[in-house]
């Protein structure tokens, strides 16, 4: 549930005697940080009265069972309430200002006599242009339910993707929900992380609405980044070569590093330093060379085919953590240009070499620790596209013509008056000399 800069639990049970804690997230301003946080109960009368705040006040009834703790460099702060009684049912507000009608979100908290086994809420943070991996606890271990992901807003859980193939639009390409561990236990992958991407969230199998949902995972991505923004997409050459060289925290004790193609919230496995190729690409995809010490890994694809096109992932995995990142490849036939978007997209430039390979300046990204770079690899013998630098874009035929026109226009300009000039003359000629044999 999402409130301004302001988001926590819309629903929490309790049982009678336990106890329940209420987690609230904020945006990490200034004003944020500074103002008064508060935790209250809505009476009959509407009025919201204050059960505990950051100025040290609690409410004479609630006094010696709850507290409250803010933490401002990590954006949250947390109610507990203990020896929880049955008339502790209703509705709450964790908010933030001087009143208790200031930016706030709503809870509805429900005490049962016997509650059952409650998880708190998980909280995972990742960086804007990282990745970030979620553990989703063992629900469904026949493995014959979907497993999804959804975001908890104020009218339910709107589903982001699920593993019958369904990936929100603004997730496409960097969503991940990996298979089944034996416990029923998986795993939610996303990467290119953006601000937006903060709230609350379930992982679970099954519906939506189901018991088969027990984790709620509140998603906090930074404000700020340490990590550049690079293009998103990239172009080869059908016939071509393609060198992708991915890069990870060499400090880091990584067991796996792979390279898999997306679709559809799932990501196929094509290539690992394990020694692993996928059937299908047997014989033109492999891990050219990889550098422990500068924590390297190249993967080239060569002999690349229109439907090649599509989203990869360089990933490399440390224990249950994946860091991963993502890029989408566009094919193209010889001699077409590809349509781009200036802000996402960059050709990766063919060159022409006397040896049998010749690379370009490489595109490189970093990502929580992985990063890649895109480098095109050609045989001397495949067609070229037209050469620009790196980081240029190849002009469309449009903007070639009128490039060439406005070149053009200096030179043909002078010429064409020249010609009105003569023609103009030999008129003026032709008419004098008319006259003159009339006249006779």
């Amino acid at each position: 549930a999402v409130s301004s800069t302001l988001y926590g639990s819309r629903f929490l049970t309790g049982e009678v005697g336990g106890s329940i804690t209420h987690q609230c997230f904020y945006t990490i301003t200034p004003a944020n940080k500074h103002d008064r946080k508060y935790w209250c109960k809505i009476a009959g009368n509407r009025v919201c009265y204050t059960i505990v705040s950051t100025t040290g006040y609690t409410s004479k009834e609630h006094a010696g069972r709850v507290s409250l703790e803010d933490i401002p460099q990590r954006g949250t702060f947390t109610v507990t309430l203990t020896e929880l009684k049955k008339s502790d049912t209703g509705t709450y507000r964790c908010g933030i200002g001087i009143t208790n009608r200031d930016l706030y979100v709503s809870l509805n908290l429900t005490v049962l006599a016997d509650a059952g086994a409650l998880r708190p809420t998980e909280l995972v943070w990742g960086e804007l242009r990282g990745s970030v991996t979620v553990l989703c606890p063992p629900g469904d271990t026949q493995g014959s339910k979907k497993r999804f992901w959804c975001k908890l807003g104020r009218t339910g859980c709107a589903l982001i993707a699920d593993t019958n193939g369904y990936v929100g639009k603004s997730y496409q390409g960097r969503i991940f929900i990996t298979p089944q561990e034996s416990s029923g236990a998986f795993k939610i992958l996303i990467n290119d992380l953006k601000k937006e991407d903060s709230g609350l969230y379930r992982c679970g199998t099954g519906s939506l609405s189901g018991q088969d949902s027990p984790r709620v995972v509140a998603l906090q991505v930074t404000a700020a980044s340490t990590l550049p923004k690079t293009p998103k997409f990239v172009s080869g050459t059908v016939g071509g070569s393609l060198s992708l060289k991915c890069h990870y925290d060499p400090k880091g004790n990584y067991e796996k590093k792979y390279l898999c193609r997306w679709k559809e919230a799932s990501c196929s496995l094509l290539v690992d330093a394990d020694g692993f190729v996928h059937e299908s690409y047997k014989g033109r995809i492999q891990i050219a060379s990889s550098n422990q010490e500068n924590g390297t890994y190249t993967v080239v694809l060569s002999h690349l085919r229109e439907e090649d096109a599509g989203w990869y992932w360089c990933g490399a995995k440390n224990g249950h953590t994946e860091h991963t990142s993502s890029v989408k490849l566009h094919i193209q036939k010889v001699g077409t240009y590809p349509s781009q978007d200036p802000e996402t997209s960059t050709l990766v430039k063919p060159t022409l070499s006397s040896s049998p390979a010749a690379y370009s300046t490489p595109t490189q990204r970093s990502i929580t620790g992985l990063t890649y770079t895109m480098v095109t690899v050609t045989e001397s013998t495949s067609p070229l596209l037209p050469t620009a630098p790196p980081g240029t874009f190849v002009t469309s035929p449009s903007e070639t013509y009128r490039e060439s026109s406005s070149r053009l226009l200096p030179v043909v300009l002078p010429a064409l008056i020249l010609l009105i000039f003569i023609t103009i003359t030999m008129l003026a000629l032709t008419k004098i000399k008319l006259q003159k044999e009339t006249g006779k």
